[in-house]
C-alpha cells in the first residue's frame, strides 16, 4: 500500500465492514476518506440490511467518518447498480481516492467481480479480512467488545428466532452447522452499534419483526 493512500470502505453497517475498518485503521499510510453505502430509494434504508439511514448516520458520527451514499431503486437491476456505483467511484477517483476496501472473506466470485469493475476505472480493491477463518473472525469481533444486532435472516437457512438477537457467543453456539459464523453466504446481516473504534454507542430499540418476499425476516431498529 502506498503512503497515505486514499481509500473508500464499502460499508454495510455490519460486522465484516466494521472489522475491515478496524484492520485498516491499524495500517499506517491508509487514509479512509469515507464509508461507501448503498441505500434503497423510497425506504431510506441500507440495502439488504434494512437499517434506517438515521442509524447509519449515527455510525458515521460515532466513527468520525463521512458517507458516500449510492441510491438505488427497490428492484434495481445489476445494470442500474453497476452504473450508479461506477459514477460514484469515478467521482471519488477524481478527488484522489485510489482504492476501495471490502469486508469479503472467502467468496472468490465476489472478489473477482469487484476487482474487475474497479480495474475498468483505474482503481484497485483491498480485502483486509481475506481468507481469515470465519469462526476465529467472529469470536475476535465479540472478544474485542464490538456489539451487534441481527437485522435480517434468510428463512431458508435460519428461522425467525435468530433475527433481532445480539451477535454474541450464545448466538454463535446456536447457529446450525451449515451456517457460516460470519454469515458470509448472506445467511444473516447485522448492525454494529458499539465497540472499540466507536466514539459512542448508537442508541436504538428493537421494533417489529416482519417477513418480506416470503423469505427474509427483518427486525426493525428504532433510534432512541
Amino acid at each position: 500500500m502506498t503512503e497515505t493512500e486514499k481509500v473508500l470502505l464499502a460499508w454495510s453497517s455490519g460486522k465484516e465492514s466494521t472489522m475491515a475498518l478496524y484492520e485498516l485503521q491499524k495500517t499506517n499510510g491508509c487514509d479512509i476518506s469515507a464509508l461507501l453505502t448503498t441505500v434503497t430509494e423510497g425506504y431510506d434504508r441500507i440495502s439488504m440490511h434494512g437499517v434506517q439511514s438515521i442509524l447509519l448516520e449515527g455510525q458515521g458520527e460515532s466513527l468520525g467518518l463521512p458517507f458516500e451514499k449510492v441510491y438505488i431503486t427497490k428492484m434495481a437491476s445489476s445494470e442500474e447498480y453497476d452504473a450508479k456505483m461506477r459514477a460514484k467511484l469515478t467521482h471519488n477517483k477524481s478527488r484522489g481516492v485510489q482504492s476501495v476496501a471490502f469486508g469479503d472473506v472467502f467468496l472468490e466470485d465476489v472478489r473477482k467481480y469487484r476487482e474487475k469493475n474497479l480495474a475498468k476505472i483505474g482503481m484497485r480493491a483491498i480485502f483486509p479480512l481475506w481468507k481469515r477463518d470465519t469462526i476465529e473472525l467472529a469470536r475476535t469481533f465479540v472478544d474485542l467488545g464490538f456489539k451487534s444486532v441481527i437485522t435480517c435472516v434468510d428463512s431458508t437457512v435460519l428461522d425467525r428466532r435468530f433475527v433481532g438477537r445480539d451477535f454474541n457467543e450464545q448466538f454463535l453456539r446456536d447457529l446450525p452447522p451449515n451456517v457460516d459464523p460470519c454469515g458470509e453466504n448472506s445467511e444473516f446481516h447485522s448492525f454494529v452499534y458499539d465497540g472499540p473504534i466507536f466514539g459512542r454507542k448508537i442508541s436504538h430499540r428493537k421494533g417489529e419483526i416482519i417477513l418480506r418476499d416470503n423469505r427474509f425476516y427483518y427486525c426493525d431498529l428504532i433510534p432512541t
